[in-house]
């Protein structure tokens, strides 16, 4: 797992306004299928989800642990997920919603032993 530049410093300043940050990824409809961000604790995980990374940022001094539901990290297990911005508002309760911009996830294929294939 790893982010983009842009979702990098997007995360740098989210994190100098909010405090400790995470992410969590529902796999439900709409922006159900793209990373929400919260400040580290705000959103309850629990058995239903996985935690997939600890993600450190250039700058933050913690790593930024991103969780997604179990259900929707079966999907999505033999991929490389890359954590990106786009313009738009999402819809969802995410951080960055005031930033007129939202996290969505791109991905690549990887082959069984996590390379490209």
């Amino acid at each position: 797992m790893e982010l983009t530049e842009t979702a990098a410093e997007l995360v740098r300043r989210l994190r100098r306004t909010h405090g400790p940050l995470m992410f969590h990824q529902s796999g439900g409809c709409c922006d159900g299928s793209a990373p929400m961000c919260y400040r580290d604790g705000e959103f309850r995980t629990g058995g239903s989800d996985v935690l997939l990374a600890s993600l450190r940022v250039d700058g933050v001094a913690e790593p930024v642990p991103f969780w997604m539901s179990r259900s929707q990290y079966e999907v999505w297990a033999h991929t490389r997920l890359i954590v990106d911005v786009v313009e738009g508002r999402g819809a969802g309760f995410s951080l960055e919603a005031p930033e007129g911009v939202r996290f969505l996830i791109r991905s690549r294929l990887v082959g069984p032993r996590g390379t490209a294939p």
